[in-house]
């Protein structure tokens, strides 16, 4: 007897499988540091730092950008350029901005309230790992590291 299985299995298996192995790519003093560059010399998010949950939900962030980047890094392969693949992303990239964005607006200070800056950097925080996750992945395809 054969076993059947579904598609959706394989291709969830498979996707898993791949951001493991795009996941090493990353290190974690390297996430400390673009966190700490980003948001902890800002007047606007530096106090809110010292809270372990939102230095975490940064971390979480960068992650889901980084994984996003890699996966959508495929359409380089066709020719496509940067600015082509971000507009293919850019629903869930701007769910990123804005989520991060709101959790800081949320646990932060009243001064981060009033300022716009602190969007500006949500925005380039989660365009640079995204842009890092892409040239990571074209990086392990030229290698024929997938």
């Amino acid at each position: 007897m054969a076993v059947i299985t579904s598609f959706d299995i394989k291709k969830r298996e498979k996707q898993i499988k791949y951001e493991r192995a795009v996941l090493k790519e990353i290190s974690i003093k390297e996430l400390k540091e673009k966190v700490a560059r980003y948001f902890g010399s800002s007047n606007l998010t530096s106090s809110v730092l010292m809270n372990e949950g939102i230095e975490e939900a940064c971390y979480d962030v960068a992650i889901e950008a980084f994984l996003l980047g890699a996966n959508y890094s495929k359409f380089s392969e066709y020719g496509e350029d940067i600015q082509a693949i971000k507009n293919r992303c850019k629903e869930e990239d701007n769910h990123l901005k804005e989520t991060l964005y709101h959790f800081l607006l949320y646990w932060g200070s009243e001064e981060s309230n009033k300022n716009e800056s602190l969007y500006y950097l949500c925005e380039q925080f989660v365009d640079e790992w995204w842009l890092e996750g892409v040239q990571k992945a074209n990086k392990r395809r030229k290698l024929r590291l997938h």
